[in-house]
């Protein structure tokens, strides 16, 4: 038999040193006590408490990433047979992507050429130029310049008296809603030319005095809108896949995207007809507030009007903590059915954004009864865009279907724009040189060139935007 071990000890000079860990019910006492006391004593139950707790949340973590392969591995699968509508992978060179034709047309992809900001103030003006949309080893790079390098500094300002820039090559005319024709604002009944349109799509002045300046950027915006538009079958889809190989730019304040336009505005002028954004992302970095570089986002832009654009509720990223995407390239992928689309970077589980038709957008809008008629100031009830107002039912879908607007054609644009006034770039983050809201924002963010233009790489294979290849399928049954 072993005895007990003494509670206390006993030093060199007599005095007893106490150990507490040791005070409790002897080994007789414990031999009493019912073998459930004995096991579930309060400190053993508070070590297992938090090693219990680990393992029933590594098994929750396990079960989620189940359930989510599951689900977007088997369950939400586009099962439709696919056939391919494009394919490019830039191997043929300038002529073979753009063409050689009348305005560049003929060629897999069209050039836009435009100075307005199309629609979000946007700072750059997209060129036709080989200095902003070239080709090099089978990769297609789109590159934003300065202007400055082509008619210098003080014409970019007018500091020298009032410079006029008119951009070659303009497309304004093939670009805008019926040529260029608005309804007369003299009342006439009939149809002018939009002059105005026109001007801010195809020139700019530098004025010191006005505090107007030319867009201080150039840049490229290229899209296959002219295939789709020739009945060619080659630059749209609806319902399937698009798929593309890029890597994003790298400064501050560009603004790479990936995206989709209706061929026909089916519904009537954006937002109502629809816009996919397959990736949009930023080129400030890491420690920037607003996701930086290490962001990628998708979204869908839907609404009555753009004042009521519902993409608030229809949009998502996916971040990688440390890595930018500009130091890669990544696989961007749409897949787009009846039911549901789905945009994912390099495979499923990194899901930008899944977004399923459930229910009428109009009732997933949650819009407002009515709205101010902009024309007349008056109250107005605010009408469903997507339904024949006679039946109630989706204007191009079967019964049942809540696809609309993105039930049409839509074609592919890729660019890199450089800031904006749309909000893209919040106000008082990132030292940002600009505010949206003022009437000199463009020149504003030119005259603090030195600050943004240090972090653009020197050479502009660098800091643009590389794409390896694009593919796009359509269900091949059209549904």
């Amino acid at each position: 038999m072993t005895s007990e071990p003494p509670a206390s000890v006993k030093t060199s000079d007599g005095s007893l040193i106490e150990k507490p860990w040791r005070e409790g019910p002897s080994a007789a006492e414990l031999a009493k006590t019912p073998f459930i006391k004995r096991v579930f004593t309060r400190k053993r139950i508070s070590r297992v408490i938090p090693h219990l707790l680990a393992l029933v949340g590594l098994g929750l973590g396990v079960l989620q990433c189940v359930l989510t392969y599951i689900d977007v591995s088997t369950e939400r699968m586009d099962r439709q047979p696919l056939c391919l509508v494009m394919e490019e992978d830039f191997s043929g060179g300038e002529d073979a992507v753009f063409g050689s034709g009348p305005g560049g047309s003929g060629g897999s992809f069209w050039r836009e050429v435009n100075m307005d900001g199309f629609g979000n103030g946007e700072f750059e003006m997209s060129t036709a130029s080989s200095k902003n949309s070239y080709i090099k080893d089978g990769i297609l790079y789109i590159a934003p310049t300065l202007t400055e390098d082509e008619i210098g500094s003080d014409n970019v300002f007018g500091n020298n008296g009032p410079y006029i820039y008119n951009i070659t090559g303009c497309t304004f005319n093939e670009t805008a809603a019926d040529g260029g024709l608005i309804d007369d604002p003299k009342g006439s009944g009939g149809k002018v030319f939009d002059y105005a349109g026109y001007y801010a799509a195809c020139s700019a002045t530098g004025n010191n005095t006005a505090g107007t300046i030319v867009n201080p950027v150039q840049s490229a915006r290229i899209s296959t809108l002219m295939n789709a538009q020739s009945g060619s079958g080659n630059g749209s889809t609806k319902y399937g896949r698009v798929e593309i190989r890029a890597k994003m730019p790298t400064g501050d304040w560009l603004w790479p995207a990936l995206w989709m336009l209706p061929v026909n505005n089916t519904y009537g002028p954006w937002p109502r007809s629809g816009e996919i954004d397959i990736v949009e992302s930023r080129g400030n970095g890491l420690a920037y507030t607003a996701h930086g570089a290490n962001y990628v986002q998708g979204a869908l832009n839907w609404g009555p009007s753009p004042q009521l654009n519902g993409v608030s509720k229809s949009y998502s990223w996916w971040s990688d903590k440390r890595v930018p995407f500009s130091k890669d390239f990544h696989t961007y992928a749409l897949e787009w059915t009846t039911s549901f689309i789905r945009i994912y970077v390099d495979t499923r589980l990194h899901t930008l954004l899944e977004y399923r038709f459930d229910e009428p957008f109009f009732e997933k809008g949650d819009f407002p009864e009515t709205i101010l008629n902009a024309s007349t100031g008056q109250v107005q009830a605010l009408q469903d865009p997507w339904v024949d107002p006679q039946t109630g039912l989706p204007k191009e879908s079967a019964k049942g279907r809540w696809a609309s607007p993105f039930d049409q054609e839509f074609y592919l644009i890729m660019n890199v724009a450089v800031g904006g006034v749309n909000g893209w770039f919040p106000d008082g983050q990132g030292n940002k040189p600009w505010f949206d809201g003022g009437a000199d924002a463009m020149r504003s963010f030119a005259e603090a060139q030195s600050e943004w233009y240090s972090t653009w790489p020197e050479n502009p294979d660098d800091r643009a935007m590389a794409i390896d290849y694009v593919k796009m399928w359509r269900h091949c049954d059209g549904d």
